[in-house]
């Protein structure tokens, strides 16, 4: 194997075979997501065309969200997605993006009597969220204090339609999804914000550049608009 290689390494340049990058992101369906042995989602695939594009070899592995974050914060080679990009997260990774330019949401369960017509009548609600995830950060910036911090997006999700939180924050994507399956209704607006990949700082400059402009391709060719109908989902501009 290793004189296949460097018989490879002759007839091809070789920086990009001799690299691996480690993605980490968390179930959050249909963005990304497991189906059995198989990861699946419509950020899934935007990552895997960026990559197949660019020839440079890839793990993707789906984990808690505060540990995915952790691992892009600390590990050389390793990005996390799809990770909203903020004033405060700016500084902390090398970003690809976007992926998608979404809203988020608070919700509630329905028949719950919940309501609010703004941020601030929303405030005396008990809100759900999940330990490293950006809506956390948001959440404490706009002055919510009654905040229930899960492990993941599934355990709050649990927690709300149980009754034991009030209201939490989600895509609007995915809220169009979740609702034909849930019931749940939405609150009030949260925020708007793009979703990106984000690199551990000391990544490549050079392999960074190479991922942005696939995934500039990528939109500009229509293709990552396709990816979002195929999963039932109008990509917001």
């Amino acid at each position: 194997m290793k004189k296949l290689l460097l018989l490879a390494c002759l007839a091809l340049p070789c920086a990009a075979h001799a690299q691996t990058v480690a993605f980490t992101t968390e179930d959050y369906a249909p963005f990304n997501y497991r189906e059995g042995k198989e990861i699946k989602g419509a950020t899934v695939e935007q990552v895997e065309k960026v990559m197949a594009a660019i020839g440079v070899d890839y793990t993707i592995e789906v984990m808690p969200w505060a540990r995915a974050f952790s691992l892009a914060r600390t590990a050389p080679m390793t990005c996390v997605f799809a990770t909203a990009h903020n004033s405060g997260r700016d500084p902390l990774f090398k970003w690809v993006e976007p992926l998608l330019i979404d809203r988020n949401i608070l919700i509630t369960r329905k028949g719950s009597g919940i309501t609010a017509s703004n941020l601030e009548e929303a405030k005396k609600y008990t809100i759900g969220t999940q330990r490293e995830d950006y809506t956390e950060t948001i959440l404490k910036e706009k002055g919510f204090t009654k905040l229930d911090v899960a492990s993941d997006f599934n355990a709050t999700l649990r927690k709300l339609l149980s009754g034991r939180i009030d209201m939490m924050p989600i895509s609007e994507l995915y809220y169009d999804k979740l609702k034909d399956d849930q019931p749940v209704e939405i609150v009030t607006v949260l925020s708007s914000q793009p979703m990106g990949i984000a690199c551990e700082k000391s990544f490549p400059d050079d392999l960074h550049a190479k991922m942005q402009a696939a995934l500039d391709k990528l939109i500009a060719d229509g293709d990552q608009k396709q990816i979002f109908l195929k999963y039932g989902m109008n990509l917001s501009e």
